[in-house]
């Protein structure tokens, strides 16, 4: 009988193993979403939202056990609150982007363009303003994640785009300027790719406001002005004598063709 029940045991526990590892590749296989806020009716509300879309969505109602699933989970979206307890959406911000380019979707409960703004530098990629209608919620969702898995290149011929000392691959979403990886948000990331992919032609701000954002231009130049500006922190020697991302006075930005691109598959 001991025998017997030991290989019971076994047996369930294999078949506990099974299961978990089916459901982990479940997982890896579509897309999840982790979302970050202490309001936990709303939670639930948009992650039975989200799930009518096929998507899996995790729970955190504080700013640290935010980030500490983020840094352990693979997400394609993190939907993140501004005001949260103890660390704020900023500071959680600020972390992720430290170890991470996934698409954040900051909620604030303020009408003020502050928060807006805010966000938008620190790396936020959208932004939605409580109260929010659930079908424009999702539709941000579906979007940022569209795009993000987009340019992950899942669907395209895999090469870089090289320009003298910078390269881009677009598959891993990773920039290199000589041997040294350069850590961008997924918003500077695109933008990158966008303007390198346009070489030697002038993109004005509304043409990449509209690219990257999917929506009308706003007219703030403060916020394509602020994004321009940390690209040129993070990839030219000289940021006010740029090579690569040269201003067109008072048209928009040209990615200088004197850099010879060579796009390799």
């Amino acid at each position: 009988m001991h025998g017997r029940y030991q290989k019971m045991q076994k047996s369930l526990l294999l078949q506990e193993e099974s299961h978990k590892a089916i459901n982990d590749r479940g997982r890896k296989m579509q897309n999840n979403i982790l979302i970050i806020d202490d309001d936990m009716g709303l939670c639930q509300l948009l992650k039975k939202c989200v799930e009518k879309e096929r998507l899996i969505a995790d729970l955190a109602y504080t700013g640290t056990a935010g980030l500490d699933m983020a840094a352990k989970g693979s997400y394609q979206l993190i939907v993140l609150d501004v005001m949260l307890p103890g660390m704020d959406g900023f500071q959680v911000l600020e972390k992720i982007r430290e170890m991470s380019a996934v698409p954040v979707l900051m909620l604030t409960a303020k009408a003020a363009n502050t928060d807006k703004v805010n966000g938008l530098r620190s790396g936020a990629d959208d932004y939605l303003t409580k109260p929010f209608d659930v079908e424009e919620f999702i539709a941000r969702v579906l979007s940022l994640i569209r795009r993000y898995t987009t340019f992950n290149g899942s669907d395209k011929e895999s090469h870089l785009l090289s320009f003298q000392k910078l390269t881009i691959d677009l598959d891993a979403r990773i920039v290199h300027i000589g041997d040294s990886q350069v850590e961008l948000h997924a918003k500077e990331f695109d933008i990158l790719c966008y303007l390198a992919r346009n070489q030697g032609r002038i993109l004005t701000k509304q043409q990449i406001y509209e690219e990257i954002w999917q929506e009308p231009y706003a007219y703030d130049d403060n916020n394509i002005m602020g994004y321009i500006s940390k690209l040129r922190k993070q990839i030219e020697s000289d940021p006010n004598n740029p090579t690569y991302i040269q201003t067109v006075k008072g048209v928009g930005y040209r990615f200088s063709q004197s850099n010879g691109m060579k796009s390799r598959g």
